[in-house]
């Protein structure tokens, strides 16, 4: 049975909405948040999370804002990889999902991730997706947790925990949240955040 990893831009609140976008998620205030912290190190991990074969698990919204970029992006290893992967889609449309491969999960969500889960092939591999999340973590079909922290408190939008999720015991494997590593980075940062975050809510 293959595992699935739950890849997440996160805000010290636990947000993870619209973190790559002024317009990512119609009139969320805060889109493109992570903007003033791009640097090396996460890139570096990303890079890393990709580096087996996998698959994609995606809910409809994420599925529809990559179909516009990553057909369209610089061929580069991560890019064809992302483009070759099949796409496990939460969607009431399969019949519409024009970037592939691609397969809807049928409009019982549970049964449909336990099905992908089932087949062989490689890791599956969940971005963004905030109404899936949660529902992985609920069911606990969820193997993997890689969360990316980022020093800011958004305070509104769509949450990594909704407090459906049961009492789990994790083992964590090493210490993920790469700004929290790089306290002077942290300190330099704080300002352009806060004069990025004002420019948003302006």
């Amino acid at each position: 049975m293959r595992k699935i990893r739950i890849i997440e831009h996160i805000s010290l609140d636990g947000v993870i909405q619209a973190p790559g976008g002024r317009n990512e998620d119609g009139d969320y205030p805060y889109g493109g948040w992570t903007e003033p912290y791009s640097d090396q190190a996460v890139g570096e991990a990303i890079v890393a999370a990709h580096s087996e074969p996998f698959d994609l698990l995606l809910g409809r919204q994420t599925y529809d804002i990559w179909s516009g970029f990553w057909p369209k992006a610089a061929k580069s290893p991560m890019v064809d990889s992302f483009n070759a992967a099949t796409k496990y889609v939460a969607t009431h449309r399969p019949d519409s999902l024009g970037w592939g491969p691609a397969e809807g999960l049928a409009l019982d969500i549970v049964a449909g991730l336990g099905r992908v889960k089932a087949k062989k092939g490689p890791d599956l591999i969940l971005w963004g997706s905030s109404t899936l999340t949660p529902v992985l973590l609920e069911h606990g079909l969820a193997d993997e947790v890689l969360l990316l922290i980022y020093p800011v408190l958004l305070g509104k939008g769509k949450r990594f925990f909704f407090g459906r999720s049961p009492a789990t015991r994790t083992r964590a494997r090493r210490h993920e949240g790469w700004v929290l590593r790089r306290r002077q980075h942290l300190q330099n940062q704080r300002a352009s955040a806060d004069r990025f975050l004002r420019r948003r809510a302006a």
